[in-house]
């Protein structure tokens, strides 16, 4: 399957998110296609696990155990991730020090940042590690530990005693689900233990996470807002989240706006 997703494909994924359940044919006449298209756009997006297909429409996967296909996830929101990475990039001096964790959110900072002179970049991301190595400025540390082959990403105990060997300036994480009670939510408990650390041994923590992860089925708990100091996204967030924020003393930063 290829993992490039057009534009078509990113709306009907998005409206499914919204709407939970929506029929081939009500689908069919929001996008002016024949139903048989829509039916291709639905396999496809359901193959990828995108989507839950049902006998007459879609509904949102809803797994709170297994995250899509890392393929698949570089694919969706890709101009909401650029500008949220753009956004964060600005707030990175240069000459800082950072953590850099997992996701497809975070290798969009890493390309964003590569303009900048002069940064410490500690990262158990490889993809970003390799990226950044372009840059003859930069100090790049690897994380030791086990290499997952979906993504590239460095987990274990090896990795966390890594990261509690420095102070940095500014930790940057990713997250996959974001409760309106303000829990911050991920699938991979490996990957948490290893966020938690880069959150524990930061002085600033910059979360990056589009709206779609407002309300996401994630099965574990990486802690909530109050160990956030400023979250990008690309659009305003609910009302019931913005007390929560404020509550934390989390800043609020919408991409674009």
């Amino acid at each position: 399957m290829d993992p490039r997703l057009n534009r078509r494909q990113e709306e009907l994924i998005a409206i499914v998110q919204r709407e939970g359940f929506v029929g081939v044919d009500e689908l069919a006449t929001h996008f002016d296609v024949a139903p048989q298209t829509i039916r291709r756009d639905l396999n496809l997006l359901a193959d990828g696990g995108l989507i839950r297909r049902y006998h007459g429409g879609v509904s949102a996967s809803s797994s709170s155990v297994e995250n899509v296909a890392y393929a698949a996830r570089q694919s969706l929101q890709t101009a909401e991730k650029s500008r949220i990475a753009t956004a964060i990039a600005k707030s990175i001096p240069d000459g800082s020090s950072l953590f850099i964790n997992l996701g497809t959110t975070n290798e969009g900072v890493g390309r964003a940042l590569l303009e900048h002179r002069d940064l410490r970049v500690i990262t158990n991301n490889l993809n970003i590690a390799i990226l950044l190595s372009d840059n003859p400025t930069f100090e790049v540390i690897v994380a030791g530990g086990v290499v997952r082959g979906r993504d590239h990403g460095v987990t274990g105990e090896a990795t966390i005693e890594l990261i509690r060997q420095f102070k940095v300036d500014f930790g940057i994480i990713g997250i996959s689900g974001i409760e309106l009670d303000g829990t911050l939510l991920d699938f991979d408990f490996h990957e948490v233990r290893v966020a938690q650390a880069i959150i524990e041994h930061s002085r600033q923590v910059f979360l990056g996470a589009d709206h779609s992860k407002i309300g996401r089925n994630a099965m574990v708990r990486l802690g909530d807002f109050s160990r956030v100091d400023a979250w990008f996204t690309d659009r305003q967030p609910p009302d019931a989240l913005l007390p929560v924020l404020e509550a934390a003393g989390t800043q609020l930063h919408v991409a674009g706006e």
